[in-house]
């Protein structure tokens, strides 16, 4: 005790004040440096990393004849995740699908009036980047 009264715990004469306020800084500036090397070494996902390996399936959707079918569904499954997309052919009985992933196996298949072709497979192991697939329906 002193004869401005008792000192709080809490209470610091100036001095300390700069010290502690110094050492705080000092600690959020290694803080701060510690989490932004933590984001940084954080891998970026291969399917949105720059310049990531993607491959485009493209091709036609015919009949027996070979002659081609419009608005033909052609489905591609991923065999990873079980998800399906699904494009619709155009008026030379073309269809596109793009930026898919190259680690990834699928299935492709078309469907038409109740018709339904065979599956193809495009395997991870494969490292080709375009496929070429054409789609039979046996109409």
């Amino acid at each position: 005790m002193n004869s401005r009264g008792p000192r709080s715990l809490f209470s610091l004469d100036n001095k300390r004040r700069r010290s502690l306020g110094a050492l705080r800084a000092v600690l959020l500036m290694v803080l701060a440096g510690a989490l932004g090397l933590a984001v940084l070494a954080v891998p970026a996902s291969p399917a949105f990393a720059q310049g990531a390996a993607t491959r485009t399936v493209a091709g036609k959707v015919v009949d027996k004849d070979g002659a081609a079918l419009k608005g033909a569904i052609v489905y591609l499954k991923d065999s990873h995740t079980l998800s399906v997309k699904s494009a619709v052919t155009i008026d030379d009985g073309s269809y596109r699908f793009g930026q898919l992933a190259q680690n990834t196996d699928y299935e492709i298949w078309a469907a038409n009036g109740g018709q339904k072709s065979g599956t193809k497979n495009i395997s991870s192991f494969d490292n080709r980047k375009e496929f070429d697939i054409t789609l039979k329906i046996d109409k």
